[in-house]
């Protein structure tokens, strides 16, 4: 009687590993818009933690979510830390490589729900009078995550194409 819940259990273990094994061990993930505005204007918003309510998707998903920002008020050294309910967890991010009006870096820290680092970086391209902003993320998929079968374009795809129609109104009105 031992043995056939043994190998059951083998089975399943060997299940899951191979499920964990299989998948890719780094994700990509991006999204792109084209905004009536100079890459400027789009910089200046981006770079400013402080300015991300009037873009960013994730500002809405909890009204009550603690921020403190510290470092360079904007672009590189800028720092933003929140903690805020299930939908937006914990975190930091701060801007760690900018080429003004074109480029910002930024390595993001989640302490809540899932530890990870990954790395953010927002692409601005001048196309005649308006700008392709580019929005990427990249970064380690752990075991855990590549287990569970979690797909980060779908998780977070919409995220970014919500962020970047939000921050094309914004922008554009």
């Amino acid at each position: 009687m031992l043995y056939p819940i043994l190998g059951v259990i083998a089975v399943l273990v060997l299940i899951v590993l191979s499920l964990g094994f299989s998948r890719p061990a780094k994700f990509r993930v991006e999204r792109s818009a084209s905004i009536t505005a100079t890459p400027a204007a789009i910089y200046a918003i981006l770079s400013d933690f402080r300015q991300s309510d009037c873009w960013s998707p994730w500002e809405k998903k909890d009204l009550n979510m603690q921020k403190t920002f510290s470092g360079s008020p904007s672009g590189k050294g800028a720092i933003h830390e929140w903690d805020g309910n299930n939908n937006v967890g914990s975190g930091r991010q701060e801007i760690v490589d900018v080429v003004p009006n074109s480029k910002i870096v930024i390595q993001l820290d989640f302490y809540r729900p899932f530890k990870g680092t990954n790395t953010v970086e927002f692409l601005l391209e001048p196309t005649g009078d308006s700008t392709t902003v580019r929005w990427i993320i990249y970064g380690p998929m752990n075991f855990i995550v590549r287990v569970l079968c979690m797909n980060m374009d779908k998780m977070i795809g919409k995220d970014f194409e919500q962020g970047l129609s939000d921050l094309k109104a914004h922008l554009e009105q």
